[in-house]
Order: structure tokens, then C-alpha cells, then sequence
């Protein structure tokens, strides 16, 4: 069963231009996370899906693999289907551009769970978060069904302790996902989603039109770069990990 990496790159960044290409520690951002992707060796192919040459001239540098987009793709799941169009494989993992801290392991779990059970046709991961972590709207929260599965996301925190204090548990979803390609190939055509236009995530098409989404959990992730503040906090991690 062939499995293929895609790690989608696009160069423009409202509040980080030129994302991908900033320095971290001597590298790109963009070869810092591909070069973790590799670590992982159950992957036929690891891809950089880009929608700008610069980012295609600064993979091939690094002797990586990436290949054009377009910069018209509407989200996340559109660029990957274009890129499933052009290099077929039996299952597709998605890992964010922007997580120069995405730990190897992390992504073999995922990638493992979907080899291992022919029935899962989407699988992401979450993680353990504070209470405190969790009134963060920015950070979405997910809870699940005693077999992993998602029962709902939101940027709300959940579940809500209706009586008093905190909840026994919060966990934070992993913005990675893994998809069967049949499943992929028909993501755009899954009904409309009052619940995704409500909170803009666009996992909860998939769970209001009835579909399982595998939820597995990995230990907390380093920050993801958004800003130039994180940016300089993932700096200041690498540089201290003398990677």
C-alpha cells in the first residue's frame, strides 16, 4: 500500500511573509519541516506543494521534492486533491508547512493507524492542553468517542463544566491529517456544512455528513510559526536543541 507525504508550502503570509523561506537556525522553515517528514520511513514520496518558485528553487537546494499548485486552491484540502490528481497513492498525509517542531513520531502514528485499518478514511491527532489553553479561540479543541473517534471540533472551550471549575480533561487538534485517496478524491462533493461555515473548520464537513474522523493522541507540540513572535521562540528551541 503506497503512502504519500504532502507538506503544503504557499509563500504568502499576511503576518509572516515569505513564511516557508525565513531562516531558523541556518535553515529554511520549509527544510526543517521536510527534513523531520523524512525521518519517517513508512513514506513512498514526501512532497512540498507549493503555489511559488522560490519555494521550488529553495527545495530543490536541499535536494528535496516539490511540485506547483495553484495559488487559486480555496483551502487546505483543494491543494492536496490537486496534488493527489498528479502522483496517485493509496493514502495521503498532510503535514502543516508551518511546524518546524512536528515530531517524527507523531506523524508515523498517524500514518501507521491508517495502514493498519483499511476501515479509517480520515485520521488526524490531538494533544493534552491546560484550562487555560483552552479558552484560547485560536486553538481548536476536539473531543472523541471512546474508540478515538471525533465526536466534535471547536474554537470554544469543550467539553463545558456545567458545574463549576474545569473539565477533567482538554485536548488540542494537530492541524495533520490523513485521508484514503477514494475519500480525498470526493472531499469537494460532501454536502454543505452549517457547523464548518459557523466555526471555519473545515473538519466538520466531514463529521456533519456522518463520517468518522480518527482522533489519536500524541504528546504537546512545540509552537507552530504564525508570527514573528513565534517565530523567535522556535529559534530560541532549535538553538538551544543545537539542532
Amino acid at each position: 500500500m503506497s503512502i504519500i507525504a504532502v507538506i503544503p508550502s504557499r509563500y504568502a503570509s499576511t503576518r509572516l511573509p515569505g513564511k516557508p523561506l525565513v531562516d531558523i537556525c541556518g535553515k529554511t522553515m520549509v527544510q526543517r519541516v521536510y527534513e523531520r517528514v523524512r525521518r519517517v520511513k513508512l513514506f513512498d514520496e514526501v512532497l512540498v506543494a507549493t503555489d511559488d518558485e522560490r519555494i521550488m528553487s529553495a527545495v530543490a537546494s536541499f535536494r528535496g521534492r516539490a511540485c506547483m499548485t495553484s495559488a487559486d486552491c480555496p483551502s487546505g484540502s483543494d491543494r492536496l486533491i490537486e496534488v493527489a490528481r498528479a502522483h496517485p497513492a493509496d493514502i495521503y498525509v498532510n503535514v502543516q508547512g508551518d511546524e518546524p517542531l512536528v515530531e517524527p513520531d507523531s506523524i508515523e502514528k498517524l500514518a501507521r493507524a491508517m495502514l493498519e485499518d483499511s476501515s479509517l478514511q480520515m485520521g488526524t491527532l490531538c494533544y493534552p492542553i491546560s484550562a487555560e489553553q483552552a479558552q484560547n479561540p485560536n486553538l481548536v479543541k476536539v473531543v472523541r468517542a471512546h474508540n478515538g473517534n471525533a465526536l466534535y471540533f471547536s474554537r470554544s472551550p469543550i467539553p463545558f463544566p456545567r458545574s463549576g471549575g474545569i473539565a477533567p480533561e482538554y485536548f488540542g487538534h494537530l492541524g495533520m491529517y490523513a485521508y484514503r485517496r477514494e475519500f480525498l478524491m470526493n472531499f469537494g462533493s460532501l454536502p454543505y456544512s452549517p457547523l464548518e461555515n459557523t466555526e471555519k473548520l473545515e473538519q466538520l464537513r466531514v463529521l456533519q455528513a456522518g463520517i468518522a474522523i480518527r482522533v489519536l493522541e500524541v504528546k504537546a507540540v512545540g509552537p507552530g510559526v504564525d508570527t514573528p513572535e513565534d517565530l523567535e521562540e522556535v529559534r530560541r528551541i532549535i538553538g538551544e536543541k543545537g539542532e
